[in-house]
């Protein structure tokens, strides 16, 4: 198993193969359903090391049956955007913590190991080759999906030999229906997303295939989305795919702006961890990763002291929170108001700034 990044494959090395036929681009895409004309590969094996990185045309894979990924989980992904700026160049958003959040998910599921800025660099090539996919639009961008599986054809429960990292692109417009209202939120704690010492900040895919069940749950309460609960004190952890905040005046009457720590539970989001940053840089509010329990979040919305709350994560980048099913009880978010939702809205804004280029940052990565 690749141990160390000498090891690993290299950008010099990649063979690009261009598609003879570029498809059609259409205008307005559900998310995740049309893809670019390219893909990157790369295959390794306990044997033969890292091949040398493949850009090629789209193409299906093909798998063995007994392939353990299928099996038993073993594999993840990452989810990053492109951005396409009022200038015309191309950005990426903070890419290297998705790297470094890729690598801690391989290590978990026992993939080897590969050198985070050779990866970028290919991921770089590949949408440099597929750049005009990127739509030039604030609501829209391109979404990358770097996805690592074992392809060991083993029925064996055991350390893969055998792996496959790939990247695919696509457009990527709003990721809920309608973007412009708070969302709604169903909590109970009958189901739980991750729990200490599992995979939940990990990025793989059984943490999200297991969450199907409660979120149709939550389309009957006439909710959109779970929020995850965890433990006996109900702590609030994450909604949907999404890390989780409050703004509100604690109970020690300050104001503040508190989001879950990571604890191992919590997936270590980068728009969330760019949300602190930038919070803690303004300095106007107390800003504190924190636990929250739903018996704190309605003693507060009782005492009127919540002012916003909201989620947070790529595929949206911030969203408001509008109402809460708990234990019966309709829970409503002081969040409908376009007035009222000031910090979400400033947030936004600065954010979508920094990725379009309006405000320049180290944040962001030219293509």
């Amino acid at each position: 198993m690749a141990d160390d990044s000498t090891q690993s494959f290299k950008a010099v090395d990649l063979v690009v193969q261009l598609s003879p036929a570029l498809k059609t681009k259409p205008h307005v895409v559900d998310f995740g359903t049309v893809f670019t004309d390219h893909m990157l590969t790369v295959e390794w094996s306990v044997t033969e090391g890292w091949q040398a990185p493949f850009i090629r045309p789209l193409a299906n894979l093909s798998l063995h049956p007994a392939c353990s990924s299928l099996h038993y989980g073993i594999q993840l992904f990452e989810g990053f955007k492109v951005y396409r700026g009022d200038d015309s160049r191309l950005r990426l958003f903070r890419p290297m913590l998705n790297m470094s959040r890729m690598a801690n998910s391989a290590k978990r599921a026992c993939l080897p190991a590969f050198d985070q800025t050779e990866l970028l660099e290919c991921i770089r090539r590949l949408v440099e080759i597929d750049q005009d996919w990127v739509p030039r639009s604030d609501s829209a961008s391109l979404y990358i999906r770097p996805t690592f599986i074992s392809t060991e054809p083993s029925l064996g429960v055991k350390r893969p030999g055998r792996a496959l990292l790939y990247v695919i692109l696509c457009q990527a417009g709003s990721y809920f229906n309608s973007e412009a209202d708070a969302i709604s939120l169903w909590a109970d704690p009958k189901y739980t997303r991750a729990w200490k010492g599992g995979t939940g900040d990990c990025k793989m895919g059984g943490n999200y295939g297991c969450s199907l069940f409660a979120q149709y749950e939550a389309g009957d309460y006439g909710c959109q989305q779970v929020l995850w609960l965890y433990g006996q004190d109900h702590q609030i952890t994450e909604a949907g795919t999404m890390n989780i905040f409050l703004h509100w005046i604690n109970q020690d009457g300050e104001e503040e702006l508190a989001t879950p720590p990571l604890d191992g539970i919590i997936l270590p989001g980068i728009t969330r961890r760019s949300i602190l940053e930038l919070t803690r840089k303004w300095g106007e509010f107390k800003v504190t990763e924190r636990y929250l329990t739903m018996s704190q979040l309605c003693s507060a919305l009782k005492q009127q002291r919540v002012k916003e709350m909201f989620g947070s994560g790529t595929a949206c980048t911030i969203c408001p929170i509008g109402h809460i099913v708990y234990l019966g009880e309709n829970l409503h978010i002081p969040c409908r108001d376009k007035q009222s939702v000031k910090l979400t809205s400033r947030l936004t804004k600065e954010l979508t700034d920094i990725q379009h280029g309006r405000t320049p940052s180290d944040w962001t990565f030219m293509v």
